[in-house]
């Protein structure tokens, strides 16, 4: 069923920034603090209740949940929710090799003095020095903390959908690609048993969003990220071939799920630093089209990526299929103004159709509890921009009666 009938919608990545009393309970659970578990989930519930009714206030017709319940970051959450694989430090060999470790890659070694200052001031590096074992079989065991996910953003969009009556949602959770990166396999035989095993647990949790009547978005920033790390030393080829493999993964992993209730994302790796060695659009959006789904988000805003709308010249989208570009972005606090928005929303609509795309962002506002890319008051300025940015390209689009 088409959605922009009549006007351009609007949504975004998923991740919002945690308001501070929600942050303190994360801050507790990552550091093993002693912390009151009931407490927290009311705070939990509360936080995406209130966050729901400033997106709806804010005009965002498609919200989420602010991916308030992810403690970690917006993939690595996943851990606390399979079975198989265990944690432990990195080695410094395997922090070196780009294949093992989670971060790094050639913007690193390039700006070397930045990101010694910007690891430690986001925390980062804490964050990546691990590295996950696959140690037995992976299954899914996060059926209690996606029931809980979904139960607490659909009541948030019941409650506001009394001022709201069109009001839709929708659940992030991470891709194949993005969920184990680097893993050490013990258990599995081959690198392709390893990752179809991922892609069926991670399955479970695409359907349980789906069949509760939510979209479900598969987040995605490891497969771009990868590229800048692997090439060189390895060829373009040998990336091709890794980024092809965890294709497949997700397309098992959505085997089922209908394609207008998917959104895939991808993103360079939503950090906002120099990125000078970003694989271009054009050289991966063969393979970001295999992924069988119904919306692709990806970022379009920023100044490395921003001239890529020319892409979708050559690039011919299936009928049905939607373009989520970002139009504004996450990773600067300059305010985009509406008539830019506007501008970028129909110069990709008159390509693709303007019932083909929706306005989004870049990437998330926060990729954890405790990294926040803007100001918070900076982030709803920047979403009631994206809002009003979408009225005025209706108004072209549509003309200024039916945007009135």
């Amino acid at each position: 069923m088409r959605e922009n009938v009549d006007r351009i919608l609007t949504t975004h990545v998923g991740s919002l920034i945690r308001p501070p009393k929600l942050v303190e309970f994360w801050r507790a659970i990552e550091d093993g603090k002693p912390y009151d578990d009931g407490a927290f989930e009311a705070c939990l519930a509360e936080a995406i209740g209130e966050v729901v009714r400033q997106q709806a206030d804010a005009g965002i017709d498609i919200v989420s949940d602010g991916e308030f319940a992810k403690g970690v970051n917006w993939a690595f959450y996943i851990f606390k929710r399979l079975s198989g694989i265990a944690v432990r430090a990195a080695t410094a060999e395997e922090m070196a090799d780009p294949m093992a470790s989670m971060g790094g890659g050639r913007d690193h070694q390039a700006f070397a003095e930045f990101y010694a200052e910007y690891d430690a001031a986001t925390g980062l590096a804490k964050r990546l020095g691990n590295r996950v074992v696959v140690n037995g079989p992976i299954a899914y065991v996060g059926e209690k903390q996606v029931g809980r996910d979904i139960k607490n953003l659909m009541a948030g969009v019941a409650k506001a959908k009394d001022r709201y009556p069109s009001l839709r949602a929708f659940l992030p959770v991470v891709a194949p690609a993005s969920a184990l990166p680097g893993a050490k396999i013990e258990h599995y035989k081959d690198e392709e048993s390893y990752l179809f095993a991922l892609a069926d647990a991670l399955h479970r949790e695409y359907k349980a969003i789906v069949d509760a009547g939510l979209y479900v978005q598969i987040d995605d920033a490891f497969l771009p990220y990868m590229y800048e790390r692997m090439v060189p030393p390895m060829s373009k080829a040998d990336y091709r071939r890794w980024a092809e493999l965890r294709i497949d993964a997700l397309n098992r992993a959505l085997n089922g799920i209908p394609e207008e209730r998917s959104r895939y994302h991808i993103c360079w790796g939503s950090w906002n630093g120099p990125h000078a060695f970003d694989v271009p659009l054009k050289d991966i959006i063969d393979l970001v089209l295999k992924v069988r789904v119904g919306h692709y988000s990806f970022e379009a805003a920023n100044p490395r990526h921003a001239h890529e709308w020319r892409v979708w010249e050559t690039v011919k989208l299936r009928p049905g299929q939607v373009l989520i570009p970002g139009v504004i972005s996450h990773a600067t606090n300059i305010v985009e103004h509406p008539e830019l928005v506007a501008e970028r929303i129909v110069r990709l609509a008159k390509i693709v159709g303007r019932e083909n795309v929706m306005g989004g962002t870049d990437c998330g506002f926060a990729q954890s509890p405790f990294a926040r890319r803007v100001h918070p008051s900076i982030m709803w300025a920047k979403l009631k921009s994206l809002v009003e940015g979408a009225r005025l390209a209706t108004q072209t689009l549509w003309g200024k009666r039916s945007a009135a």
